[in-house]
C-alpha cells in the first residue's frame, strides 16, 4: 500500500491504536523540547513522576521566552532549569543562544524522528521532514518519563506545490495564503503534508516557516519531504549523517488535496487581529507604519535578515519607524556579524535586540499607543504586542523591509529589481558552546529552586455531580492570550501558579479570578475554535487552580482541549450550537451524575437555574474519561 509521508513516520511509532482518522492512537517520542515559559511547570511535573533520567533518545530545555530581567523571576527560574537539566540528563540551551525552534532545526532535527515540544510552534522541525507537535508541558514531561503521546488520528491534507516565488515573494506569502484559503480553524484534525515539484524550489528555512505558522492554521502539525535542500542544510550544519531521503509513496493518497501555484502568489499580509485576515499588501499601500518587528521563530534566518538588510543598504529608516531586529539564534547572529549584514542593519539604524521571541509574545518592544505595526512574526491577537490599541500586521521580511524604508505598507515590488544579499561564505559556528550537556553524575547536582517557585497544584478530583455558577460567556476564536495572558509582567509567574491565576481573562474581564474564588468555582461557556494559539499549559492549570469546573463550547482548539483533561477540568461542547445562546453569564448551573454518566457512556446534560436542560456532547476516549475523573493526568498515573 503506498503510504503518504506522515503516515510513514506514524507507522514507524505506532505503540497503540489503528492510524484511521478519528481514532485514538498513541506515538513513541523521539526527542522533546521545552522553553524558558513553559519548561519550568514541565520539568516540575516531571520530577513528580519519580523518573530520574529521561527515557528519550534527546530532550533539550531552550531559555528564549523569559528574557527580560526586570526582577529575580526570570533569574531564577533559569538556574532552576540548568540545574535540573544537567540533574535529569537534559541538554540546556543557556539564554543568548537562540529561539527554540530555529535552534533545534539547526542542532538537533532529524528527518523521519518525532519531536514533542512544550511550545505550539514545536511543528517548525516540519522543515526537515521530522514529525514536530506542539503539546501541554504535562504531555512533554509523561514523554521525557518514557511515556508515548496520545493523539486522535488527523486526516491529512495534502498541499501540492508547482512553480516556484517570483521575486519579492516569501515562503511567508506560501503560508499566509493557506491561512486566508482555510482559515484560523481550517487546519483543526489534520497534519498538513507538502508536496509536489513546488517543494524543490524551497529552502529549509523557508520550509520551516510554513510549518511554524501552521499552528496558526490549528493543524496538528506539518511537514515536508527530506531531500537535497534538507540534506545540504544539515552538511551546512555538520551534521549530514543524519540526513536521510523521506518523501511519500508514488500514487500515495490524501483525505483531502489542495494545490498551490507558487508563481502566482504575491506580497501578502495579515490585518489586525488574526493570521487570517490575509490580503495582498498592495490592498493596505499607504497605511502609515511607526514600527517594523523582524525575527521571531516564523523569520530570524540568516535569508530573512539579509534581504532586509539589502533593502535598507546604505539607505536609513523612515523617521517615523522604529525598526527591531532579533536574529533566531547565536549562529544566525554571528553569520550576519561576519558577512556585514550586521553592520548594514545598524547603520540603516535598526535596533538589534538579542537571540530570543521577545517583542512576539510581548516581552519587550510594545507599539504606541494605537500606533500600527508590521512583524514577521507569527501571530497577531488583540493585545499580545503588548498595547491593547495598537494595530499588528503580520508579513514577510520583504514587505517588512519596505514598510521600515517607506513608512508605510508598500508593495516591495514596487522599490524596483530584487536586491542582492550579501552572501555568507564563512564557516559557521558549529561548537555550541552555549549548550550545555547533562551531568555525567547526577547525584552531584543540586537542583536550585529561588522562592517564585511554588508547588504543583493538585486537582482534588471530580465530585460525581457538577455544579456551579457560569463565571464567564465568550464568543468564538479566543485565545490562550486571552485566557492566560503573556508578555512582560505574566510571563515571570509561570511557576508560580497562585500568583498567575490572578491573571486568567484579564483581556475579557479583569474580575474574572477574584469572582470565580468567591463562587468556589464554576463553568466557562465559549463559542468555536476556543482556546486557540499558544500551547501554554497554564491556561487550563490557572482556571484549575480557581475551580473551573468545565468548559463548555462549540468547539475547541486541539492543543488546549488537551492541557484540560491534563488538568482534569471537563471538556464539553453544546449538543446543539444554538444553545450557546441560552445560557446566561451568571446563571447556576449542574451537571448532573457526570461521573457515572461519562463512565456509562450516557447523555449529559447542563440543567441552569432558569429551568432549561441542555444537552452536551463530548469525544472523549474512555483514557480521556479516566484522566479527567481523576483530576488530571498526574492523579491518573499515580492510580495507574
Amino acid at each position: 500500500m503506498e503510504l503518504n509521508l506522515t503516515q510513514k513516520i506514524l507507522a514507524a511509532h505506532l505503540v497503540s491504536g489503528e492510524m484511521t482518522p478519528g481514532e485514538e492512537i498513541a506515538i513513541r517520542v523521539d526527542q522533546t523540547l521545552t522553553q524558558d515559559a513553559t519548561g519550568t511547570m514541565a520539568y516540575l511535573q516531571f520530577e513528580a513522576m519519580g523518573i530520574p533520567r529521561v527515557k528519550t533518545e534527546l530532550s533539550v530545555s531552550y531559555v528564549d521566552h523569559n528574557m527580560l530581567q526586570t526582577g529575580f523571576e526570570n533569574a531564577d527560574d533559569h538556574r532552576f532549569l540548568q540545574t535540573i537539566a544537567a540533574k535529569h540528563g537534559i541538554y540546556f540551551s543557556r539564554p543568548g543562544n537562540g529561539i527554540c525552534h530555529q535552534v533545534h532545526l539547526e542542532r538537533f532535527g532529524v528527518p523521519g524522528k518525532t519531536l514533542l515540544g512544550s511550545d505550539s510552534h514545536t511543528p517548525t522541525g516540519g522543515g526537515i521532514g521530522m514529525l514536530a507537535i506542539g503539546a501541554g508541558g504535562l504531555d512533554v514531561a509523561v514523554a521525557m518519563a518514557g511515556g508515548p503521546f496520545y493523539l486522535t488520528m488527523p486526516k491529512v491534507l495534502g498541499v501540492k506545490l508547482t512553480g516556484a516565488l517570483p521575486p519579492w515573494v516569501a515562503a511567508k506569502d506560501v503560508i499566509l495564503e493557506m491561512l486566508r484559503r482555510l482559515s484560523v480553524k481550517g487546519g483543526v484534525g489534520r497534519i498538513v503534508e507538502y508536496f509536489g515539484p513546488g517543494v524543490a524550489t524551497l529552502t529549509v528555512p523557508g520550509r520551516a516557516t510554513i510549518t511554524n505558522m501552521g499552528a496558526e492554521l490549528g493543524a496538528t502539525t506539518s511537514l515536508f519531504p527530506s531531500d537535497a535542500a534538507t540534506r545540504d542544510f544539515l552538511a551546512f550544519q555538520g551534521r549530514g549523517d543524519r540526513w536521510q531521503p523521506l518523501a511519500a509513496d508514488p500514487g500515495a493518497r490524501y483525505d483531502e488535496e489542495i494545490e498551490i501555484n507558487l508563481a502566482e502568489l504575491v506580497p501578502m499580509v495579515a490585518a489586525p487581529h488574526s493570521p487570517d485576515r490575509v490580503q495582498p499588501v498592495e490592498h493596505f499601500a499607504g497605511t502609515a507604519i511607526q514600527q517594523v518587528s523582524v525575527g521571531s521563530c516564523t523569520n530570524s534566518s540568516y535569508y530573512d535578515l539579509a534581504i532586509v538588510a539589502a533593502v535598507l543598504r546604505g539607505k536609513t529608516v523612515h523617521p517615523d519607524v522604529s525598526l527591531t531586529i532579533n536574529p533566531g539564534s547565536k549562529q544566525v547572529y554571528e553569520m550576519i556579524a561576519q558577512s556585514g549584514v550586521l553592520g548594514d542593519l545598524i547603520a540603516a539604524g535598526a535596533r538589534m535586540l538579542e537571540s530570543s521571541c521577545g517583542p512576539c509574545i510581548g516581552m519587550g518592544q510594545a507599539p504606541a499607543s494605537g500606533s500600527a505595526s508590521v512583524r514577521t512574526f507569527n501571530r497577531n491577537f488583540e493585545g499580545r504586542s503588548g498595547t491593547m490599541s495598537a494595530q499588528v500586521y503580520l508579513a514577510g521580511p520583504e514587505v517588512a523591509a519596505a514598510a521600515a524604508l517607506m513608512g508605510q505598507l508598500t508593495d516591495p515590488r514596487d522599490l524596483g529589481p530584487l536586491p542582492a544579499i550579501r552572501p555568507f561564505t564563512g564557516d559557521p559556528n558549529l561548537a555550541d558552546q552555549m549548550i550545555e550537556k547533562p551531568a555525567d553524575d547526577p547525584s552531584a547536582v543540586e537542583v536550585v529552586r529561588g522562592p517564585n517557585i511554588k508547588p504543583l497544584p493538585i486537582h482534588p478530583g471530580v465530585p460525581a455531580t457538577l455544579e456551579g455558577e457560569i463565571l464567564l460567556k465568550v464568543g468564538d476564536n479566543i485565545t490562550t492570550d486571552h485566557i492566560m495572558p503573556a508578555g512582560a509582567k505574566v510571563l515571570p509567574l509561570r511557576s508560580n501558579i497562585p500568583a498567575i491565576s490572578a491573571y486568567v481573562f484579564e483581556r475579557c474581564d479583569p474580575t474574572f479570578p477574584a469572582r470565580a474564588q468567591a463562587a468556589g468555582g464554576g463553568f466557562v461557556i465559549g463559542g468555536a475554535n476556543y482556546g486557540q494559539g499558544s500551547s501554554r499549559e497554564h491556561a487550563a492549570l490557572a482556571p484549575m487552580y480557581l475551580g473551573v469546573k468545565a468548559v463548555i463550547v462549540k468547539s475547541f482548539a486541539r492543543i488546549h482541549k488537551a492541557n484540560l483533561i491534563n488538568f482534569g477540568i471537563i471538556p464539553l461542547t453544546f449538543a446543539e450550537e444554538t444553545d450557546y445562546d441560552r445560557v446566561p453569564q451568571g446563571a447556576t448551573a449542574t451537571i448532573p451524575d457526570i461521573a457515572a454518566q461519562l463512565r456509562a457512556g450516557e447523555p449529559l446534560e447542563l440543567v441552569l437555574d432558569t429551568g432549561a436542560r441542555l444537552p452536551l456532547a463530548h469525544d472523549l476516549t474512555p483514557r480521556q474519561i479516566a484522566i479527567c475523573l481523576a483530576g488530571g493526568l498526574l492523579n491518573y498515573m499515580r492510580e495507574q
